[in-house]
């Protein structure tokens, strides 16, 4: 997914210390978790299809975002979908950015909180 430079380590994994934690298909790309980064690797022109969106945030309650985003004069142009990793959706803000929000399953939330958690011990 990332090109590896001079022998070592992909950039992502050397920023953050950690090797992908997720990786997966999703429809015609692939996508993996390294950290607090989701890459998506493929064909350019698949890419494309998930370039509208400025982030992606992660969510406890996707329902509950999206009815503040609409008191916030958001728009939702993706509805709540179920895919591999969860519930998403995506919204563009009063202000014009494009955001996706993606509730977790309670698998996925699970063993990154317990990853989460590990880390923050180790730093301590």
């Amino acid at each position: 997914m990332e090109r590896r430079r001079r022998g070592g380590p992909p950039l992502l994994e050397r920023i953050t210390g950690e090797r992908p934690h997720l990786r997966l298909a999703f429809e015609s790309v692939e996508l993996a978790a390294i950290g607090d980064f989701l890459v998506i690797a493929g064909p350019a022109e698949e890419r494309e299809r998930y370039a509208h969106a400025s982030a992606t945030v992660v969510v406890s309650d996707l329902d509950a975002v999206l009815a503040d985003l609409d008191r916030a004069g958001a728009v939702v142009t993706v509805p709540p979908t179920t895919g591999p990793t969860g519930r998403f959706a995506y919204a563009r803000h009063a202000d014009g950015i494009a955001v996706e929000y993606v509730q977790w399953t309670p698998e996925l939330v699970a063993a990154h909180t317990g990853r989460s958690r590990a880390r923050e011990r180790a730093s301590t």
